[in-house]
């Protein structure tokens, strides 16, 4: 599923989440090495279009980590401070490198990246939102394909 289908599922959800990666212009993006064990790396993300977007360097480790294994974690940088406004957000999914010329020249038309460089797109497989209510209750959205949002709340 692709973000405008998520979008499409769960807009409030799909709003806070752009919105908090648009907050700030570097995440941590997470993979697997090829040892299994986990990698986390700074990276920018795009939302143009319906997708997400992961544009990275050339022959990176992250680059190679999704070629050889396609799944991924991204958290969104959470600011300065603790405020956590709009709370914290986590995408999950697949990552596939873009193989279509037509979609890599309209992502460097808008973004007008380094060249060269790789570009995934991207498929979620969860979206999970942790933020406080009232200043009371600690909330956790989580959003998986073909299941409406739930939320557990927790004092």
């Amino acid at each position: 599923m692709n973000w405008a289908a998520f979008a499409t599922a769960a807009p409030a959800l799909a709003a806070i989440t752009e919105q908090r990666f648009d907050g700030h212009r570097h995440h941590v993006l997470a993979t697997l090495r090829r040892d299994g064990s986990p990698r986390t790396s700074g990276l920018e993300v795009r939302f143009l279009g319906e997708e997400l977007w992961l544009g990275m360097m050339p022959d990176s480790l992250k680059a190679r980590d999704l070629l050889r294994d396609p799944r991924f974690a991204l958290q969104a940088n959470p600011g300065d401070g603790t405020g956590m406004g709009g709370g914290d957000v986590r995408i999950s999914g697949r990552a596939f490198e873009v193989e279509d010329a037509a979609a890599e020249a309209a992502y460097v038309k808008e973004v007008e990246p380094p060249q060269p460089f790789h570009l995934f797109r991207t498929e979620l497989t969860e979206v999970v939102r942790t933020y406080v209510e009232d200043e009371r209750y600690l909330v956790v959205q989580v959003w998986k394909p073909g299941e409406p949002v739930r939320a557990l709340r927790r004092t």
